[in-house]
């Protein structure tokens, strides 16, 4: 069939051209909207300016065609081969081109805003500044190309192969990237806010002066990754691996990077405002000096010799553990959430509630704190909704008593600024604990139940993996089968039998304040 004859056809109102050849014909400037080209050969030929919109060309071969320009909205190219095409500023919006070849097509600002890609191949392509909004490019191969300055704002990148890719200014916030594969990807300068990066492969990948604040890359890979001046701030990095990643000035300000792997990684320079330093795997890490300035504007330098960074970033995270000797019940559980809300908001270094273990005998709070020397006095108000605060206080008190009298010189704790610190946090806590104790409706649900009177120990374990029992009831984990005079009088007898409490050691307590790693100003 040739062109004149397709056309008069097509004007007669026939649309079904299955498999027609028409290689290498010039159809520039046509205008076959609706069109059925399914299976054609359209090889090498000339569709610039055409209008093809809504068209079916699946399954067709268009390889080397002449495409710039053309309107393909809402066409059907589902497995077409569009290899080494021209489409250059070509309308592909919500196009079909799922499985559909495209080698070394060019794209070059073309508009393929939620246009369905599910598995096509674009290796080697070139879509710089193509506009690929809410597309759907999950499982894609799109290695090797270049999408300099493209958008993919909100896009569908699932899995998808970007090995090699130019992504540099690239705009994909708010895409989904979980588990995409990116080695070696060059995202210089590339937007990434809040895309979802989780479990992506990043490794090697140039990501420097990238924006990824509020991303998510828990669990991914940015080994040898470079991130200088990366921003990270709020981003998830948990559990990610950073293992010789060059984060030279990167911005990781109020980032979650528990568990993160930073294993012979460069820091230097790099913001860490409201930022933990525990939980981390940073053996051989390199840094000079890091930022802990609120606005990252070098007003809080905190600089380290060789050996000082292993102190400062540490895999252990401080911990306060609260052991009730009994399983928590849905009325307990409703009054300690109520407690904690009620105590937090008048004493803000309570900052999250405790994770919760639920035995079948036992419970364990943990509270996770920032830094080891918040332990002792963000203890002394956890302990508050028990019975048993009144004992754990008392060993706050009689601890920093034995630390005020003893010379700590001779103790090699020779930082007495520090031990001023910490009894002035644990002084302010007990003024805090005082208000609260007041404020009756906070803890009175608390007090009527038996949980709340049931024996408990309080552990701290600070960065160092050093632990301390503050408070050990002398009835933890005894049971008695005989409570002849009922539940709550036993447990108030058990409570006031319990006053004498056994203090830890003192050498214990100097080792356990001795190993608190601090921040100097």
């Amino acid at each position: 069939m040739n062109i004149e004859e397709l056309l008069q056809k097509y004007a007669a109102g026939v649309l079904d051209f299955t498999g027609v050849d028409l290689a290498e014909a010039n159809l520039s400037g046509v205008k076959l909207s609706g069109i059925n080209l399914s299976k054609a050969n359209l090889s090498v030929v000339n569709l610039s300016g055409a209008n093809l919109s809504q068209a079916n060309l699946s399954n067709a071969t268009l390889n080397v065609a002449r495409l710039s320009g053309v309107n393909l909205t809402r066409a059907i190219l589902n497995k077409a081969n569009l290899n080494v095409a021209n489409l250059i500023r070509a309308n592909l919006n919500h196009a079909q081109l799922q499985g559909a070849s495209l080698v070394r097509a060019e794209l070059i600002r073309a508009d393929l805003s939620s246009a369905d890609l599910f598995e096509a191949n674009l290796k080697s392509a070139d879509l710089r500044e193509a506009t690929l909004r809410k597309a759907n490019l999950r499982c894609a191969n799109l290695s090797e190309a270049s999408f300099r300055g493209a958008c993919f704002r909100g896009a569908n990148l699932e899995m998808a192969n970007f090995q090699s890719s130019d992504l540099v200014r690239a705009d994909l916030s708010g895409a989904n990237l979980r588990e995409a594969e990116l080695k070696q990807a060059n995202l210089n300068r590339a937007n990434l806010s809040g895309a979802d990066l989780s479990g992506a492969n990043l490794r090697w990948a140039d990501l420097s002066g990238a924006n990824l604040s509020w991303a998510d890359l828990s669990g991914a890979k940015l080994s040898g990754a470079n991130l200088m001046g990366a921003d990270f701030s709020n981003a998830n990095l948990t559990n990610t691996s950073l293992v010789h990643a060059n984060l030279t000035q990167a911005k990781l300000i109020k980032a979650e990077w528990i568990g993160a792997d930073l294993t012979g990684a460069t820091l230097t320079g790099a913001k860490l405002y409201s930022t933990s330093r525990f939980g981390l795997k940073t053996e051989g890490i390199i840094c000079e000096w890091v930022d802990l300035s609120a606005a990252g504007d070098r007003s809080i330098i905190q600089k380290f010799s060789s050996e000082d960074p292993g102190d400062f970033f540490n895999e252990t995270s401080p911990t306060i553990r609260i052991i009730v000797d009994a399983a928590l019940e849905h009325e307990a559980n409703f009054a300690l959430a109520g407690a904690y809300y009620q105590i937090s908001r008048q004493y803000r270094r309570l900052k999250l509630p405790p994770a919760t273990d639920i035995g079948r005998r036992r419970t364990v709070f943990t509270f996770r704190v920032d830094r080891d020397e918040e332990l002792l006095p963000i203890a002394y108000i956890a302990i508050l909704p028990f019975q048993d605060a009144i004992a754990t206080q008392k060993n706050i008190d009689n601890l920093v008593d034995m630390i005020k009298s003893e010379d700590l010189s001779q103790q090699g704790l020779n930082t007495s600024h520090r031990v001023r610190q910490l009894r002035a946090a644990i002084a302010e806590a007990k003024n805090e604990s005082q208000k609260i104790r007041e404020m009756q409706k906070i803890l009175e649900l608390a007090a009527k139940l038996n949980f709340f009177k049931t024996p408990t120990q309080t552990i701290l374990t600070n960065s160092s993996a050093q632990t301390l029992i503050l408070h050990d009831h002398p009835y933890f984990g005894k049971r008695f089968i005989n409570q002849s005079d009922g539940n709550a009088t036993f447990f108030d007898k058990m409570s006031n039998e319990a006053a004498q409490n056994i203090l830890p050691a003192l050498n214990m307590v100097i080792d356990f304040v001795k190993s608190f790693h601090y921040i100097e100003h």
